[in-house]
């Protein structure tokens, strides 16, 4: 007879630690509130729903990113498979049509036999057996209040912002330009170029504008790694022309050179009538986001199709809960995955729920637990969130940092050939180990 585990959340996590664990024939429930409850920043009831971007970041080869998909791609990740197939031009990228990647990633988990879906709010953790919780960074109240009160403790948190999203249609292309910067594979971005003078003039208006008020009890703390563009502006002149507005590597067509600055824009979709404006996650009002973003050349016109916004993301302390196979250390019966553990970004919480979905899938049959090797990307991030941390303990993207440096290496790029060298023999020898050779193939079902 089939074990069982409890999922709670279908998102990228969720979703993919249920995939796992009914590949290795473990019964699974996987239990979403969407539509049933929805959250501030979700619009659809599919699973996997991306919410601040379509860009799951660098897929070149020799970066972190890229060999953390390479290895998500080898175990056979749903998460992957959908984004590949719902790929749109993003240069060097992988960037999804996020309404068909939903759409795909909810097709294919309600397809599986062994996967029952339950719509409807989970309000506390279960009393007993095997359960993953992936609510993600927008955990119910409800919930959230069950996990303090399970853990013992207050949650982390942070705020997070997105960027508009803008109508294909209403840019002008007169003034704005296709380019990749330094010509580096096709021309995918909309460049919106600014002469010195624009660039002073958009700077005063957006550093002065009107933001929404949170209203929250708590105190605000930005996350880096989205920090809010007027939050970027206000720390100097020049921030953003060295961050989301550097112009380097790009030539203006209408006057050969380099502009001063430069807005990205990058496809939402697959037909390219939706443009996220990179870079610009906000907290502008409404009216002042049309006030500002329509300064930027080629964007007098803009229709804003989705308005930044700006919402509460909540984390456990990962150290001083979760082992490296992220099941609690107190409670082992209860794993947490994704952007809720403090991993940051879509893949990285992939990769956090199919070591949960595997390790919950092996519990429930009786065998011991199938820790990554450190020298790979997931188990770089198995360990970031099981290690007690020199500092306060934030949320993390997958970096080289994170892995093993090997010893002998000079230069920085002859580590990173090492680092992944070494990570892809770790990688094999784990999925011969453990998940007895099976094949990419075999374990993409």
């Amino acid at each position: 007879m089939l074990n069982e585990i409890t999922v709670i959340g279908a998102g990228l996590a969720g979703s993919e630690a249920a995939w796992q664990a009914a590949r290795l024939g473990v019964r699974v429930r996987l239990v979403e509130m969407r539509p049933e409850v929805n959250t501030p920043a979700h619009s659809t009831s599919c699973f996997a729903e991306l919410v601040c971007s379509n860009s799951l970041g660098s897929d070149r080869e020799g970066t972190a990113s890229g060999l953390l998909k390479e290895e998500l791609r080898a175990l056979g990740s749903v998460i992957m498979r959908c984004a590949d197939a719902a790929r749109v031009p993003a240069g060097q990228a992988l960037a999804v049509d996020r309404a068909l990647f939903g759409a795909g990633v909810t097709k294919k988990v309600e397809s599986v036999p062994e996967i029952e879906i339950v719509r409807g709010e989970a309000r506390r953790i279960p009393d007993d057996g095997i359960v993953i919780i992936a609510t993600g960074p927008l955990t119910s109240p409800t919930l959230a209040g069950d996990i303090a009160r399970f853990l013992g403790d207050e949650h982390l948190h942070f705020f997070d912002a997105a960027a508009p999203i803008i109508d294909g249609a209403s840019i002008d292309l007169s003034t704005a330009f296709w380019a990749s910067r330094y010509g580096k594979g096709d021309a995918d971005y909309v460049n919106c170029p600014m002469d010195q003078a624009e660039y002073d003039s958009f700077w005063q208006a957006l550093v002065s504008a009107e933001v929404s008020e949170m209203h929250e009890f708590e105190s605000i703390r930005l996350f880096e790694g989205c920090m809010p563009v007027e939050e970027l502006g206000r720390r100097g002149r020049d921030t953003l022309r060295f961050g989301p507005m550097k112009p380097v590597g790009l030539i203006d067509p209408r006057t050969a050179k380099r502009p001063y600055a430069a807005v990205q824009l990058r496809r939402e979709n697959v037909p390219g009538s939706l443009f996220n404006i990179v870079g610009f996650q906000t907290r502008l009002t409404r009216p002042e986001q049309r006030r500002v973003f329509r300064m930027i050349p080629g964007l007098a016109h803009a229709e804003f199709l989705r308005y930044g916004m700006m919402h509460r993301n909540t984390y456990i302390n990962g150290p001083a809960h979760l082992g490296p196979t992220f099941s609690l250390k107190r409670t082992p019966r209860v794993f947490f995955a994704g952007q809720i553990t403090g991993v940051e970004g879509y893949l990285e919480s992939t990769a956090s729920g199919l070591a949960a979905g595997i390790n919950a899938a092996r519990m429930a049959q009786g065998a011991e637990p199938a820790v990554f090797p450190g020298q790979t990307a997931i188990g770089a991030l198995c360990s970031y969130v099981s290690t007690p941390a020199a500092g306060e303990y934030q949320p993390m993207n997958i970096n080289f940092g994170l892995l093993p440096a090997p010893s002998g290496a000079a230069r920085r790029a002859e580590k990173r050939t090492r680092q992944i060298g070494e990570a892809r023999a770790a990688l094999a020898r784990f999925i011969h180990e453990h998940l007895h050779g099976r094949s990419e193939h075999e374990l993409g079902r």
